[in-house]
């Protein structure tokens, strides 16, 4: 019997809509007349789900008694008995119960395909063996459950059920995935916005690979033998023209049909430059290449077919794009001077794109301002053998001419050589064409003997006028050379000052830049760290490692292979090859630059010291106007309940002198509060917080942090495994008790709910380094995203409300002392409506979270939740159990 089909409904996620999915699918089925039951599937307690099972011919589940428990299980038996054409089987890496048919549900899936009975089953991305690790590290839940990868790779069909991230929050925010008292503790743990954004992206990249297996697989079966490179780097060649742009998206295309790559844009400024170049459309380019998420690089070169293939080899390119040449004679383009066509001959094993745009061909060639190079010096030489013979020949043909008539001719052929070769090729045909001249025009003609003086000067001004001219070309074409390096020097040296100008480059910038420009491996600036005195008194100074780039910068001044000493304690090294002397004058332009940036350094450090100064001025300002005005309300309150006491004319029942002393108190707290916090705001903005750092667990902090809070309005929901983070527990404490009292007081018809991370394997990081995480929640009005930068500020509170409820203060003082302690507050909107404050601090060096040793955080748990009348909920395994 021939296999049947499977089709697999994957998921990034619980409650993406994989069951309503396949129960859709399985409704199209039937309408079609095709015989469809319900193996097994679950509702989760979702209406709209149990509702898509009305209709559907449903297999009763085979209940099973383990450990005094009674489950449900898929009846393998009676869907084989039934033998339908397709059978609906949720849940495909679930593992059954012991005493089952088969140990897991994949296993018994196979059955019914072996008996030729269709299946329709789900899975998420999670259970998939081979991202067991992954899932762990980013979700902090270990997988229980899970299914090999080729089992799922042979399903006949994948179907990706895919929703938003952030649209799949909202759902389980409205309590369409989870009930309500488990709501809070999953969009704090496993339905964090991160966590799902990458577990899509799993998805999405397994089920891209498996499309790569299937177009392996035609490829072999069509006898295709193309393949594609593992990882490609392609370099565009930029002359500086309006045709880059179509150059770069021609690239980006090309790296899009391989798996992974880098895109590399390089300019080569040549020395004669380029005379449609535009620092706007090179400037348009480089936001492109950015855009594209590649790189943009400016190179310096004499020759830009050469500086360009140098490029690509440094940095390993396997593929070049360039454009078609933009000559429009026809000489230029057989000639082979098209940059392009040059790319092409050199490239050796580096494959070679020529891209046609709409400006090939129509530009106009222009003279090349740079030295001869060898193809005209050769041209020269050719000329210079060749072009005096014909002349001879033409004199020859003429009836009468002279030794003068023979001069001049041969000295325009020496002219016109000089100007094609240069110096070398102008001498030998001046030598040539003298040798000429007296043998065939000066008496006796046909020997190179000469009989009048005369002749002899004559051959030696002729000689003479010949070299003038060769030398002249020479000169004039090395000063040519020379200007042109100065224009494109100058051009860099544009392209950094305007960089400073918008500060733009940074030091490590400007390394880089170097690195390119001087094609050299490695780059570093140091700076002297001051003079000291040694043991034997002398005095001694130092070099201290500023800032370095590539990947063989110098570790040392005298490390390198060139030395830039920008002034008398700073020095600037470059090593990979000894620079020219023509590079010196642009290197000091790069280390006049750098001293520059080390100024703006300086000055921006002293600016932020004055910003600082002003600041505190401000805050002292602040802290005199709250206590000549805030603070007033709870002292005339406390003076007038005293001055009532103190009346002996007037007397009080025993329930008015209550009121008055609970005024007394209540007040007396209040002006606590407030005095606290002008305090610790004033140690925070003096920078004297010094805080006490060792490990804490959560739960020690937190009952004295609740203290004085109503019953009933805080719910705490704590694992029992939470690990001990690094922090100061007194303020600690002191951020926990803001951050509630002002989610109190801002969303007084909400309860507040302490939610904490699982231990185990942390997904929330510091700095690259794991961090512990504690998010207080609440369901109030929230706060507008354009306000949350706002609120973290002193003396700021929400829609302007009274002075009598405090002076603002609360989150700014949480917000400093956990900065102190070395960790974030962060404040995010709670799905449907609220605000929720996270508290990340870094986990303390070498904690360990062995379940087993999880029961002490649970008894202290279970005391705390007991003190706020609320049932500790369940921990993190439940939910990653009700994931499933």
């Amino acid at each position: 019997m021939a296999r049947a089909t499977l089709r697999i409904f994957l998921g990034a996620a619980p409650g993406v809509g994989k069951t309503y999915a396949m129960l859709e699918e399985a409704h199209r089925l039937s309408g079609r007349g095709e015989d469809v039951v319900v193996a097994f599937a679950m509702d989760h307690g979702r209406s709209d789900t149990r509702a898509l099972m009305d209709g559907l011919e449903v297999i009763p589940p085979h209940t099973i008694t383990y450990r005094d428990t009674s489950f449900q299980e898929m009846d393998v038996d009676a869907v084989l008995a039934r033998k339908p054409r397709t059978a609906v089987v949720d849940e495909y890496a679930h593992s059954n119960i012991p005493g089952s048919r088969n140990p897991k549900r994949w296993q018994d899936v196979e059955e019914l395909l072996d008996a030729g009975i269709n299946v329709l089953s789900t899975v998420n991305v999670q259970h998939l063996a081979s991202l067991g690790d992954v899932v762990t590290a980013i979700t902090d839940v270990r997988q229980a459950e899970t299914v090999p990868d080729d089992v799922v790779r042979r399903a006949d069909q994948i179907h990706l059920v895919d929703i938003s991230p952030e649209l799949l929050r909202q759902r389980l925010g409205d309590g369409k995935i989870y009930s309500a008292d488990k709501i809070d503790a999953a969009l704090s743990n496993y339905f964090r916005l991160g966590n799902l954004t990458a577990l899509r992206e799993l998805a999405l990249l397994w089920l891209a690979d498996r499309v790569d297996e299937g177009l392996a697989k035609y490829r072999s079966e069509q006898g295709i033998e193309a393949s594609w490179p593992a990882r490609e780097r392609i370099v565009i060649g930029l002359t500086g023209g309006p045709e880059g742009e179509v150059l770069i998206r021609r690239a980006a295309r090309i790296l899009k049909r391989v798996n992974g790559g880098d895109l590399l844009a390089v300019h080569v400024r040549a020395a004669d430059g380029v005379a449609s170049e535009s620092p706007q459309a090179l400037e348009a380019q480089r936001l492109l290449v950015r855009d594209l998420g590649g790189s943009y690089h400016t190179v310096a070169g004499e020759d830009p077919a050469k500086a360009l293939l140098d490029f690509a080899r440094s940095v390993n390119a396997t593929q070049i794009v360039v454009g078609i040449s933009r000559r429009r004679t026809l000489v230029g383009r057989l000639t082979g001077r098209g940059i392009g066509n040059r790319v092409v001959r050199d490239s050796d094993d580096i494959d070679v794109h020529m891209v046609s745009h709409p400006l090939g061909g129509r530009g106009v060639d222009r003279p090349r301002q740079r030295d001869l190079g060898r193809t005209r010096v050769a041209l020269g030489f050719a000329l210079a053998v060749v072009l005096p013979i014909v002349l001879q020949l033409l004199l020859a043909a003429s009836p009468s001419h002279n030794i003068a008539t023979a001069v001049l001719v041969q000295l325009t052929g020496s002219v016109a050589v000089a100007l094609l070769g240069g110096l070398w090729p102008a001498l030998l045909g001046a030598l040539w064409s003298s040798l000429l001249v007296n043998f065939f025009s000066i008496p006796p003609e046909g020997t190179l003997t000469i009989s009048d003086p005369e002749n002899i000067l004559a051959l030696l001004v002729f000689v003479g006028v010949s070299a003038a001219v060769a030398a002249v070309v020479d000169v004039s074409a090395r000063r040519s050379k020379e200007a042109a390096r100065a224009r494109a020097e100058a051009t860099t040296l544009g392209d950094l000052t305007r960089g400073a100008s918008s500060a733009e480059d940074t030091v490590e910038g400007l390394l880089k830049q170097a690195l390119d420009v001087f094609q050299v491996r490695g780059a570093a600036l140091f700076r002297t760290v001051g003079p000291s005195a040694d043991s034997s008194g002398a005095s001694v100074s130092g070099w201290r490692l500023v800032a370095r780039a590539g990947e063989a910068a110098p570790l040392s001044p005298d490390g390198g292979d060139n030395t830039e000493q920008i002034d008398a304690g700073t020095r600037l090294v470059l090593s990979g090859r000894i620079l020219p002397a023509s590079d010196r004058r642009l290197l000091s332009a790069f280390g006049a630059h750098l001293s520059a940036q080390l100024e703006r350094r300086q000055l921006a450090a002293s600016r932020r010291e004055v910003m600082r100064l002003a600041e505190s001025n401000t805050m002292r300002t602040s802290i005199l106007r709250a206590v000549s005005h805030d603070l007033r309300t709870p002292l005339a309150g406390i003076k007038l309940a005293v001055g009532g006491l103190r009346q002996r004319d007037v007397h009080y029942t025993p329930e008015e002198e209550q009121e008055l002393l609970a005024t007394i108190e209540e007040c007396s707290d209040r002006l606590d509060v407030l005095v606290g916090n002008l305090l610790d705001m004033s140690r925070i903005t003096s920078d004297s917080v010094n805080a006490l750092i060792r490990p804490v667990r959560w739960y020690e902090v937190i009952p004295a942090a609740l203290h004085g809070v109503p019953q009933g309005r805080v719910r705490v929901d704590l694992p029992g495994n939470m690990p001990e983070i690094d922090a100061d527990a007194g303020m600690l404490e002191r951020v926990i008790a803001n951050i509630v009292e002002n989610a109190i007081k801002y969303a007084p018809d909400s309860d507040v709910v302490l939610v904490g991370a699982a231990g185990g394997f942390s997904s929330s990081t510091l700095n690259g380094k794991p961090a512990g995480e504690l998010r207080i929640i609440d369901h109030g009005q929230g706060v507008p995203a354009e306000s949350v930068v706002r609120m973290f500020q002193p003396f700021q509170r929400l829609n302007d409300v009274p002075s009598t409820t405090g002076v603002g203060l609360g989150l700014a003082v949480a917000k400093g002392f956990t900065e102190a302690m070395g960790g974030t507050l962060t404040a995010e909107e709670t799905p449907g409506g609220g605000l929720t404050m996270v508290i990340r601090l870094p986990l303390s060096t070498g904690a360990t979270f062995p379940h087993e040793e999880a029961q002490a955080p649970l008894e202290a748990q279970s005391l705390l939740l007991e003190h706020h009348h609320v049932p500790p909920s369940g921990s993190t395994d439940d939910v990653s159990r009700e994931a499933r």
